[in-house]
């Protein structure tokens, strides 16, 4: 249950003291943990990978190959989009796409008075890793909302991570 704090209230400070100090050794507890993660898979790699996989996807797998998405399978999931669902992700994925291309920022050229050449590139980076929540929901959304503006940028690799709880992947995502 969401804390109701009124600053009206005699004990406002304290109480809202304690809520921030109560935000904080939560954020102290995740920095933590997220910081052991990285540091086993840096330790490890695909074994801590693989081990972390099983531990909180509870997905057990033999390889890292064993945890992609065959283009078969993303085939098979748009193909099993109803007609309207499928439709609603294009509509999104073009308004996504016409607000991103007006996003880019464009790159310069001049020439300084002094006679010396300037200007700035925008160029896009050579690959993305892009997550998208999806434990107990699927967000079809969130991938449009990651890959269209990297698309967009000119990002020419998408690797798209999501979670698997007990090995399925939403056919949403």
């Amino acid at each position: 249950m969401a804390a109701r704090l009124n600053q009206n209230q005699q004990d406002f400070e304290a109480r809202f003291d304690a809520l921030l100090a109560s935000k904080r050794e939560a954020d102290v507890d995740v920095g933590e943990a997220v910081a052991g993660i990285i540091s086993d898979v840096r330790r490890r790699g695909d074994a801590a990978l693989l081990d972390l996989t099983a531990k909180f996807d509870r997905l057990t797998a033999n390889n890292v190959a064993d945890l992609a998405v065959s283009r078969d399978e993303i085939e098979a999931a748009l193909d099993a989009l109803t007609p309207s669902l499928r439709d609603s992700l294009e509509t999104a994925a073009k308004r996504i796409r016409a607000f991103h291309e007006r996003q880019r920022p464009e790159g310069f050229d001049y020439t300084d008075d002094t006679g010396v050449g300037l200007g700035m590139r925008y160029t896009p980076v050579d690959a993305a890793g892009l997550y998208v929540p999806g434990g107990k929901a699927a967000y079809p959304s969130s991938v449009l909302m990651n890959a269209m503006p990297a698309a967009v940028a000119g990002v020419a690799r998408r690797g798209i991570v999501v979670p698997t709880p007990d090995g399925f992947v939403s056919p949403m995502v």
